[in-house]
Order: structure tokens, then C-alpha cells, then sequence
């Protein structure tokens, strides 16, 4: 069974760092990829940056050069620097797993991040 926990959201206030973990356990499978999303109320969920099988990243454009993804085995990081009052969302962690050949998504349960002006 994958399961997905995902910790260090908190309150900071602007222009400040927080670093986001998701850890997943569980046996018998593949982690293809892992990814971060947020959601801010009254908005849809969106991608925040994201890390492939090859270790490739990609980013939103609204935190390209302050958020760095980045994965140690089964866990991924979200390094979030120069936080603005506007990142302030629930961010979930989503990876792709399965078998070698499949993959099938997993969410986590979503860490409060709040940035105070």
C-alpha cells in the first residue's frame, strides 16, 4: 500500500524559507514520479514544480528561480525561498507509482503553507 505524508508547511511571513518533505512508504512498488501542487482557496489545484523518472524539473512560472524540487529515493523536497503573501495555499504532494511499465497517482493529504505580508 503507497501511502504519502507530507510536513513543514507552517506561517512565515514574507521573503522568508520553508522546506516542504514528502515521504512515501510502503513496498512493492516504483516511484516514477513525484510532483508538488498547491491549491489556494476559491482556486483550482495547480502544478508547482515537478520531478520525472529522469530527473528532470520543471516549475511554474510563478515560482521559477525561488522553489527548487528535488528527490532522495522515496522522498521529495520542496525548497521554497523568497516566499510571497500569494504562495500562501494547501500544497500537496502527488507522485506517479506502479510497476516498471505502469503507474497509477497518489496524493498526499496537503501541508498549510501561509506567507503574512
Amino acid at each position: 500500500q503507497v501511502q504519502l505524508v507530507e510536513s513543514g508547511g507552517g506561517l512565515v511571513q514574507a521573503g522568508g524559507s520553508l522546506r516542504l518533505s514528502c515521504i512515501v512508504s510502503g513496498s512493492g512498488f516504483i516511484v516514477h514520479t513525484m510532483d508538488w501542487y498547491r491549491q489556494a482557496p476559491g482556486k483550482e489545484r495547480e502544478l508547482v514544480a515537478a520531478h520525472n523518472a529522469a530527473g528532470n524539473t520543471n516549475y511554474a512560472d510563478s515560482v521559477k528561480g525561488r522553489f527548487t524540487i528535488s528527490r532522495d529515493k522515496n522522498t521529495a523536497y520542496l525548497q521554497m525561498n523568497s516566499l510571497k503573501p500569494e504562495d500562501t495555499a494547501v500544497y500537496y504532494c502527488k507522485i506517479g507509482a506502479g510497476g516498471r511499465w505502469d503507474s497509477t497517482d497518489y496524493w498526499g493529504q496537503g501541508t498549510q503553507v501561509t506567507v503574512s505580508s
